[in-house]
């Protein structure tokens, strides 16, 4: 009788363990809170990307300078200083080449001494018509021009102040501020008037050139502006104004603008850039 009461116990036990529990309902998980959005150069992009959709005009253009200067020397002398490499920056001024002086400073040291001997000669030819060598200013005007020429005081006067001029050209300055965008000289040549030794390009003034359709230039008009991607930095976006437009279209159907860009460190001349409507 005993095993019987402990065999239904472990029956009541058994039956329950396994009986069916109702299932509880799943935790409610919480929404995540919205982030803010941040106004950031991938931002701007997609902004610039969702203009370019709704408006559906972009164009590829080439960043360019404004100008490109030469650097000249206007005389024909060897250059003993020339310290620029490619890109350099430089400023209005600068000194940027030196030439040899040697044969100027020769060349100023006879001057003087045939000005000397011509100033001589002059006081002779005033002597000789009775002025005092104290006096000889006291002779007019008149007789002491004519004293002048005849002595060739006026010629040596005068080619003793082009050698004077022709020394300061042993210095050559940047004329513009900007960065060496070319190199045609090196050190120890021999510089040659009208021969460009470098080029320097203004990189604070730039433009971006592009092409447009026949069609769709009736969007732009001078002073209207456009946005700017380099293709270099394409999450930085420049802003642009239409400065020029061509008065003719191509054979293509293309009309050809030009825009000024602000400055920027990022921003060289030959970049190819995206251009759209603002």
């Amino acid at each position: 009788m005993n095993r019987y009461l402990v065999l239904i116990g472990l029956l009541g036990v058994f039956t329950a363990c396994f009986s069916r529990q109702p299932a509880s309902p799943p935790p409610v998980q919480a929404e995540p809170a919205a982030v803010p959005e941040q106004k950031t150069a991938g931002g701007q992009n997609r902004n610039l990307q969702r203009s370019i959709e709704a408006d559906g005009f972009s164009s590829k253009g080439t960043i360019q300078a404004v100008t490109e200067v030469p650097v000249y020397s206007r005389i024909g002398e060897q250059i003993v200083e020339f310290n620029l490499v490619l890109g350099q920056r430089i400023r209005k001024g600068q000194v940027v080449v030196r030439l040899n002086q040697a044969v100027l400073q020769d060349k100023i040291a006879r001057g003087r001494a045939e000005l000397e001997k011509a100033e001589f000669q002059y006081q002779s030819i005033l002597m000789g018509q009775g002025y005092k060598r104290g006096e000889l200013e006291k002779a007019p005007e008149e007789i002491r021009h004519q004293a002048r020429v005849n002595s060739g005081y006026n010629t040596a006067k005068a080619a003793l102040q082009q050698l004077e001029h022709e020394l300061t050209y042993c210095t050559i300055t940047a004329p513009v501020t900007g960065a060496v965008s070319r190199i045609e000289a090196t050190l120890f040549d021999a510089a040659t008037p009208g021969v460009p030794l470098f080029y320097i390009v203004d990189t604070q003034h730039l433009k971006v050139c592009f092409d447009v359709l026949e069609n769709e230039l009736r969007k732009f008009q001078k002073g209207a502006r456009i946005q700017v991607v380099s293709v270099a930095y394409p999450t930085e976006v420049h802003e642009a104004v239409v400065s020029a437009i061509s008065p003719v279209v191509e054979k293509s159907g293309m009309v050809h603008l030009e825009a000024v860009l602000e400055p920027h460190p990022h921003l060289m001349p030959g970049m190819t850039a995206i251009v759209t409507l603002q």
